[in-house]
């Protein structure tokens, strides 16, 4: 048996890929639901996008409708993703790799742009930092996992 023979296959290290690829869409759905369904249910969102309001700020709006977009189209990515892992599409290390840059750069955009509406308020607040160390994290771990892993090279083939 050849050893790219015996590396094929989601086996090894890639189990705990496929383990967060299962759980972070389950994640969005929980944050999506927790975060957005208070927003426009409680009068958080009149509060907050209506002139006059002492809360109102004019960034409200589109920061609320782009913070949820965001949301939903990386939860349509990490479903597109998992059908990548499971059916060993040779695109799905790039998508991978790709999806766990932009979800660093999103935390400390989403977090700049908090600023400009709360300035009063610490850039990084302790949920924010522990999740871009555990976005960092992944990254450091998985992307150059990705890049040089024999047993990617030889699964992701189709």
């Amino acid at each position: 048996m050849t050893e790219e023979k015996s590396l094929e296959g989601l086996g090894g290290w890639l189990i705990l890929v496929g383990l967060g690829i299962v759980l972070s869409p389950l994640r969005i759905v929980y944050f999506i639901i927790q975060t957005y369904s208070e927003v426009f249910t409680n009068g958080s969102w009149e509060i907050l996008t209506t002139p006059g309001n002492a809360s109102y700020n004019h960034l409200w709006a589109p920061l609320l409708i782009g913070e949820l977009a965001i949301n939903i189209g990386l939860l349509l990515t990490w479903v597109f993703i998992a059908y990548l892992f499971f059916t060993k599409k040779r695109l799905f290390p790039k998508f991978y790799i790709a999806i766990l840059l932009f979800t660093l750069a999103f935390i400390l955009i989403d977090s700049l742009a908090m600023k400009s509406v709360l300035p009063d308020e610490p850039v990084f607040d302790e949920a924010t930092i522990m999740e871009f160390v555990r976005s960092l994290i992944a990254s450091l771990i998985w992307v150059p996992y990705m890049l040089v892993s024999k047993r990617v090279k030889a699964t992701f083939v189709k």
